[in-house]
């Protein structure tokens, strides 16, 4: 009987680019310090039904009661208990952030894509409807369309979902117009694939990188301009709970000084969600980069 030896198939390349990106990711302390962060604050809020020890838009306690045993973050101004609905408040803040920031991806990148790879007139009409949605101050737009619309989860969603993507359609954009010149996209059209496959199996996988770094970026800043306008009155209302209207008792000198654990919890949540988020995204940015020593 012959006896094969086993023979060591190498890796495939795209196998090895990413294990480059994660050993890459990993080299930086404070996003893998971010990335476990996030993921416990998304594990308790997935978990809020089950953990929180009370409902949190049931009276349980005093006025604005400190914290005690019984309430370990004290009540509100109406006698909920701070800790239950914080829980139930970074779970919608988190929703707000992801689902505004799923909206306006797939619209930027299903507009770039085209922009870029087709050009002509479509890009024409593309880019200066993108020129001008950027021509107006961001925080300007989204205060008129809250504004314009009833708040409430569903609409705060999606008024960011369509104002944030101007950026990733021309981020995509460019990587396409770059990409369609490279030889894997012109033998393809040689060996007579279809346009749609082309720009969706060939040119798109090879954008998602740099359109990942963007989005989280865009999920930080969803998070912060839900918890402003939900702190203006514009966006989820009570009762509610979320990050940004649990600031509202900030809005007295009195509970600033006297009665931080009616702001401070919150506060400090959506100050640590930013920075988490966006230590993630500046380590994904490196980790990408090919140029990148770090």
């Amino acid at each position: 009987m012959i006896k094969l030896k086993p023979v060591n198939t190498p890796s495939s390349p795209s196998s090895t680019y990413n294990q480059q990106i994660m050993r890459r990711f990993f080299k930086h302390k404070l996003a893998v310090i971010s990335l476990i962060f996030l993921c416990v604050i998304i594990l308790l809020s997935v978990l809020a039904p089950l953990i929180a020890p009370y409902d949190p838009n049931r009276i349980t306690g005093g006025f604005s009661q400190a914290p005690s045993a019984e309430h370990w973050l004290g009540t509100d101004q109406s006698g909920r208990d701070v800790l239950s609905r914080l829980l139930y408040g970074t779970r919608i803040s988190l929703l707000v952030g992801f689902m505004a920031t799923l909206i306006s991806t797939v619209i930027g990148v299903v507009l770039g894509l085209l922009s870029g790879y087709f050009g002509g007139w479509l890009d024409m009409v593309i880019m200066r409807i993108t020129d001008m949605v950027m021509s107006f101050p961001y925080i300007l737009l989204v205060l008129v369309a809250a504004a314009i619309f009833e708040p409430g989860l569903t609409n705060i969603i999606l008024i960011l979902g369509f104002v944030d993507w101007p950026g990733v359609a021309r981020l995509v954009r460019g990587n396409v117009l770059s990409l369609r010149e490279t030889n894997f996209v012109k033998s393809a059209e040689v060996a007579g694939m279809s346009k749609w496959y082309i720009l969706f199996s060939e040119i798109l996988p090879n954008t998602v990188a740099p359109i990942l770094v963007y989005a989280t970026s865009v999920f930080a800043l969803s998070i912060l301009d839900e918890a402003a306008l939900s702190y203006l009155g514009m966006g989820v209302t009570l009762p509610t709970a979320s990050l940004g209207n649990m600031l509202n008792g900030a809005e007295s000198l009195t509970i600033l000084t006297s009665k931080p654990w009616l702001w401070v919890p919150a506060g400090s949540l959506i100050i640590l969600l930013a920075l988490s988020i966006n230590f993630i995204g500046d380590a994904l940015r490196d980790a990408v980069d090919p140029t990148s020593t770090k």
